[in-house]
């Protein structure tokens, strides 16, 4: 992958100071925006102490980093930026502890890593990282502010909180403590993705991201951080503007490689595409649906190959990505799923033996979803797993009635269990992520 990356900061209208600090090294594969607090030089020094020190962390880690180029698991290079994160936030402690007028200064840190065809995040604060993708922008970033918090745990609607008082309140930073909560996210990187990282001086002033689709979406990226501080500061510019977008694109040479970059592209978008219809996570955000996807593995079946055998003990949810599939029981074909359905969600709750047998009718691509991988990432995040668990509740319950609607009335009745309707879900007004703010 090739990277054509620019990044600009600005005071804006009203400080005098500029206490943002970005850093880009292009060969690394390492971009990182942090807005620092702590007034005087102290929020100027911590931003800038945290990125050279995340920077830094990574020029040692040659060895892991090289692993991820290779295509090897995600998993060790996600603990090493956490890390990073981690002793840059305990560097910054231990100098205001030792340097007066410091005590308490932080920063925010929204760092990207691109290597291989991989994409990891680790944030802290509520500076931002974006992804646009096709003609989407999903933020990629959860704010670490009360506001945020609040909406995102249902305590305020989006509509409450932007009428909020109370819209500068970090919950989490980088060096007010010598320990910190890192958010992280491994993704995959496409060809052709437009990434923004940008600090709440431009952020605060976006009521809706789609309004940055345009702007990043254009050939050339060299004039966006002008364009987008030139915005912030049209609108009031009170805080410092930073601002570093990049954009990736593949390097493939011959035909073989190129036919291979677009047949991975559909299999990722159909894989993440198939998730965001399924009832299961219709509730997840393009963030949470990446982490989701992050833990599955993707297989490959060819026609009449057995998914899984009737009676057999397994612990796996099951998403059709293409192809079909052909349910079975007592060796009768009772059901043909289509891409888009899925099948196995029972396991990651029982250990009942399977009831049917599921077959590939034609070849067919699966996403895998394991019931450990998937347990311990639901215990990382309990907002994640209660808007599954509500779907999932949902679709049980659905099963349920239409079973007793078939024992009362036979079984040439019509399903009539969606008629009676299902509560609305109580994340259709809690769950967004504000902007503007």
């Amino acid at each position: 992958m090739r990277i054509h990356s620019f990044g600009l900061s600005d005071v804006g209208k009203e400080r005098k100071l500029n206490e943002d600090y970005f850093l880009v090294d292009p060969e690394l594969g390492l971009y990182i925006v942090c807005d620092g607090m702590g007034g005087h030089a102290a929020g100027e020094i911590a931003s800038s102490t945290a990125a050279t020190a995340i920077h830094e962390h990574l020029l040692t880690r040659a060895a892991d980093l090289a692993s991820i180029d290779e295509g090897g698991s995600s998993e060790r290079i996600e603990a090493v930026m956490r890390e990073a994160v981690e002793l840059a936030s305990a560097k910054i402690y231990k100098m205001g502890l030792s340097e007066q007028g410091k005590k308490g200064m932080g920063t925010t840190c929204c760092t990207l890593l691109i290597r291989g065809e991989k994409g990891v995040m680790a944030h802290v604060g509520d500076s931002r990282l974006y992804m646009v993708r096709g003609q989407e922008i999903h933020q990629l970033s959860e704010d670490h502010t009360f506001l945020q918090e609040a909406v995102r745990h249902g305590i305020m609607t989006p509509e409450q909180a932007k009428q909020s008082t109370h819209k500068n309140i970090i919950t989490r930073a980088v060096g007010p403590l010598e320990k910190v909560i890192v958010d992280t996210l491994v993704f995959d990187v496409l060809d052709g993705d437009t990434f923004l990282l940008c600090s709440d001086g431009l952020h605060g002033y976006i009521e809706d991201p789609a309004e940055l689709t345009p702007i990043l979406a254009v050939s050339r990226l060299d004039a966006v951080p002008a364009q987008l501080i030139e915005l912030a500061n049209g609108r009031g510019g009170a805080d410092n503007i930073t601002v570093v977008a990049l954009r990736v694109e593949s390097e493939a040479g011959t035909q073989a490689e190129k036919d291979e970059q677009t047949e991975r592209a559909t299999l990722v978008n159909a894989g993440l595409d198939t998730m965001r219809h399924i009832q299961l996570f219709e509730e997840l955000s393009m963030a949470e649906l990446l982490r989701v996807s992050n833990v599955c593995r993707t297989q490959e079946f060819s026609p009449e190959q057995v998914i899984l055998n009737e009676g057999e003990a397994s612990e796996a949810l099951f998403l059709i990505v293409s192809g079909q599939v052909v349910v079975e029981r007592n060796e009768h074909p009772v059901a043909i799923l289509a891409a888009g359905s899925h099948f196995g969600e029972m396991a990651l709750l029982s250990q009942r033996p399977r009831s049917a047998t599921v077959k590939a009718r034609t070849a067919t691509n699966v996403l895998v979803l394991e019931r450990p991988l998937f347990f311990a990432m639901l215990q990382q995040d309990s907002v994640l797993a209660t808007k599954f668990l509500w779907r999932l509740a949902q679709s049980l319950s659905l099963r349920l009635d239409d079973f007793y609607d078939l024992q009362e009335a036979g079984s040439e009745t019509v399903k009539t269990t969606l008629r009676f309707g299902l509560y609305p879900s109580p994340f259709n007004h809690s769950g967004g992520t504000l902007s503007g703010l």
